[in-house]
């Protein structure tokens, strides 16, 4: 190929990428939009990014509603959506919405449709788009939407999207897998075009990079003074457990790939032939419980609170395979180290339930110390990850990540405490949603947010950068 040409394909693919990737402005009427359970208005973050004007917002949480005032002021905002007619929503070209996803969640009872309280805010969504048929409809909820009820709640949705006149497409999609924003949180991203007003087939969703790594340190700001230190308990909680990972080491051993249960440690209960609240108390009585002390009760009920917390329930008369192998992999470990651990499990009874379990997910090759992997205290025990990406922002604003080895600012360092180690502060963690500039300053007097509800809030909320990506591409078919 001649340099001319070269020039020229190189020339060609700039423009293209230009068009996709930088903010646009659409023409001389900016296209609206309308932000329904808006949330802190990631949507309208990405949306106003690209020239196009918000001219209705709906938020049922009156703290929310102030916050999304105080970051777009001219935003005419309500309540519960509801009580609200679609004839009474102004006209639109974009409908957004980050419908509730608590009832197809993981993490949520995962009713679907049949929680009448959530679930059936899809119908209001689809009550505006018959009214006002806007071009285009951009929708966001949890990756489990796409496998609920084996497929049939994504099925009623698509169809009825089909019905009202929308071609419809769909994605799960993470900010990490893009190599910019490190947060693992995969979301179904749909989006839509009006058939009369254009042609779905030809929208494509942005490419993912799998060749690109993501760094932690690139949201961290090391000068950022409104943050969360981390507590003695928690400074000493680390030691313990990196003590427990020392000691692997020098027995010329790997840290182990399954969650640890430090409580299954010497216990010799029966957990296989019937789950202990199946069995009479002579068949558990006499035997080893929590960290192999010996169970010692004279009705089943004391015999049961002497034994893991986990192994109690009594709902079936057997555990699930994967309970089993947990178990049975804690208990073959113990009897592989029981010399040390026997001096080290001691060190650990005190702690609460949740800190006495521990999961490494940093594989094989990963150095073995904690002070340079983030930490998150978890119900199913203190996670510890590269620091390449963190997990998604959750609604739990107790697990919150912990970066060990960022040095403290001088004005938070305590005298006679560790220089290092705090929280993801409200700062990053609004980084990783890509709402760089929004205002979250707590510290004034009156904020409608407390930091606890500000991280439940971004755990909620739509990743503005990935919504700004995949919305180019569909307003520029």
């Amino acid at each position: 190929m001649s340099f001319g040409r070269l020039a020229g394909a190189v020339l060609g693919c700039f423009v293209i990428y230009k068009k996709v990737f930088s903010d646009i402005t659409m023409s001389s009427e900016p296209l609206k939009f309308i932000d329904l359970f808006a949330g802190l208005g990631g949507f309208h973050y990405a949306l106003k990014q690209l020239g196009c004007k918000c001219v209705f917002a709906s938020e049922i949480r009156a703290d929310l509603q102030q916050l999304y005032l105080r970051n777009f002021p001219d935003t005419n905002i309500h309540g519960d959506i509801t009580r609200i007619s679609p004839a009474d929503i102004p006209p639109h070209d974009i409908l957004c919405a980050g419908f509730p996803c608590q009832p197809f969640s993981q993490a949520g009872k995962r009713e679907g449709f049949k929680d009448e309280e959530r679930g059936n805010l899809f119908y209001n969504i689809c009550n505006i788009l018959e009214y006002h048929k806007p071009k285009y409809l951009l929708l966001e909820n949890v990756a489990n939407l796409m496998g609920h009820d084996g497929g049939n709640t994504w099925n009623i949705i698509k169809t009825k999207l089909t019905e009202i006149g929308y071609g419809v497409k769909s994605e799960i999609l993470s900010p990490h897998q893009f190599g910019i924003i490190p947060q693992h949180r995969k979301r179904i991203y749909i989006v839509g075009i009006l058939r009369d007003k254009g042609n779905i087939d030809n929208y494509q969703f942005p490419r993912t990079r799998p060749e690109l790594q993501c760094d932690i340190n690139k949201i961290i700001d090391i000068n950022d003074t409104n943050i969360q230190t981390l507590k003695p308990e928690i400074y000493h909680h680390l030691s313990v457990w990196q003590e427990f990972i020392d000691h692997i080491i020098e027995n010329n051993d790997r840290i182990p790939q399954f969650p640890i249960w430090a409580m299954e440690f010497g216990a010799t209960y029966d957990y296989l032939n019937k789950v202990p609240a199946h069995q009479r108390l002579s068949e558990i009585n006499g035997k080893r419980g929590a960290f192999g002390h010996v169970i010692n009760g004279s009705s089943l009920n004391e015999c049961l609170a002497q034994i893991p917390n986990y192994a109690r329930t009594g709902k079936d008369e057997h555990f699930p395979k994967w309970k089993n192998r947990y178990i049975e992999q804690n208990r073959e470990f113990y009897r592989k180290h029981k010399k040390w651990l026997d001096r080290w499990l001691p060190k650990i009874e005190s702690f609460k339930n949740s800190h006495q379990k521990f999961e490494w997910n940093c594989g094989i090759k990963a150095s073995p110390t904690l002070e340079d992997k983030i930490i998150q205290y978890r119900a199913s025990g203190i996670r510890v990850k590269l620091p390449t990406f963190i997990p998604a922002l959750n609604l739990v604003g107790t697990q919150i990540p912990i970066f060990p080895w960022v040095q403290l600012p001088n004005v938070c360092i305590v005298p006679g405490q560790p220089t290092k180690g705090r929280f993801l502060s409200v700062k990053e963690a609004a980084k990783l949603q890509g709402l760089h500039n929004l205002d979250f300053d707590y510290t004034v007097p009156g904020y409608p947010l407390s930091v606890t509800r500000i991280f439940e809030a971004l755990g909620n909320a739509v990743n503005a950068t990935l919504v700004k990506h995949i919305a180019k591409r569909l307003i520029c078919l």
